[in-house]
């Protein structure tokens, strides 16, 4: 495998094209090829090392996806943006991903429209998976993308994936506002054939392996306009990854439906999300325990709070992961 390494001597930036190799046991890495010191003369001099074009194929869209994302942080650095504490190290990142964000939107509409599709059908799949849907990712893409329904899976399980799909590219294409109608609608197509419970609860529900205690029934609707007028109240205060991922986190708490909190929640982080210009995120299934960790980390801080530390945790794990989303599915 083949790779950019990025070596810093005396504060400026020198690129190397490096391999990786196992060899007996051990992986051995060696420089093979310098670039340059800027990303511009790396990308020239990439195409004309003919001796390892193989190898650089085979690994283009890892060298690519690494060009793309040292260009968009440098052009970030340039801005000398104000320190934020909530999102500390990973800013300059989360900043990239925007910036490059504002670019891919400037792409044709069929080329935008077959991203968002993909990436559609990616978060459907993660965000049921997360809630125990055993749809495969590709009985997911059949499914949605050519209409042939996987065997052996439950009807519930079908309309939830084909809904939570519907209700993205819904608040994508037309975007939604954060209010007690606009929440309880994407809930309500959310569960559309799949739980006729609609609006907020009106008894109390028990949390499985939770930290903390879901609203009790009486008093869901107002924990949800005290939310509603928190986010309200701090929506041009907290930089937006932040005011998502802590307004996922009370409403979470809130718990304030019988059925699909979670997939009602993770929506609602991305209409917050695009409503700001940002990209939307996918918390990945295959780190379920390390969100529920990261959420529950942040369970002790009141309703109409913001605790910097208390939040860490989980706003790490957020921008962590809206990062990795952003690259592995606009580029």
């Amino acid at each position: 495998m083949v790779f950019i390494y990025k070596k810093i001597v005396k504060g400026k930036p020198l690129y190397y094209l490096r391999i990786s190799k196992r060899v007996g046991t051990k992986v051995v890495s060696k420089d093979i090829a310098y670039l340059g010191d800027s990303l511009e003369g790396a990308k020239k001099k990439i195409l004309n090392l003919p001796k390892y074009k193989g190898d650089i194929r085979k690994s283009f869209r890892k060298i690519n996806l690494y060009l793309e994302s040292e260009h968009y942080k440098e052009k970030i650095v340039e801005m000398k943006l104000k320190k934020n504490d909530f999102i500390g190290n990973n800013l300059t990142e989360v900043e990239a991903c925007k910036l490059h964000y504002l670019d891919f939107n400037k792409s044709d509409k069929k080329t935008i429209n077959s991203f968002i599709e993909s990436f559609a059908t990616h978060f459907s799949y993660n965000t049921t998976s997360l809630e125990g849907n055993t749809i495969t990712l590709e009985e997911a893409k059949k499914m949605l993308e050519s209409g042939v329904s996987p065997k052996d899976r439950t009807l519930r399980e079908i309309y939830d994936v084909r809904n939570t799909k519907d209700v993205f590219l819904d608040i994508f294409n037309k975007k939604a506002n954060i209010s007690h109608n606009s929440i309880i609608s994407i809930h309500k197509k959310l569960m559309k054939d799949i739980d006729e419970r609609v609006g907020y609860r009106t008894a109390d529900i028990r949390v499985i392996k939770s930290r903390f205690d879901s609203t009790p029934a009486e008093y869901v609707k107002a924990d949800m306009e005290i939310l509603i007028n928190w986010y309200i109240e701090n929506k041009k205060k907290l930089h937006p990854l932040v005011l998502a991922g802590v307004f996922h986190h009370k409403f979470e708490k809130i718990h304030p439906f019988f059925d699909g909190n979670g997939r009602t929640g993770r929506i609602l982080m991305n209409v917050i999300l695009i409503n700001n210009g940002y990209p939307p995120i996918i918390i990945d299934k295959k780190k379920r325990f390390g969100y529920l960790d990261a959420l529950g980390s942040a369970d002790k801080v009141d309703l109409t709070k913001i605790d910097k530390v208390k939040y860490r945790n989980l706003i790490k794990y957020i921008s962590d992961e809206f990062i990795l989303t952003y690259w592995n599915h606009f580029i």
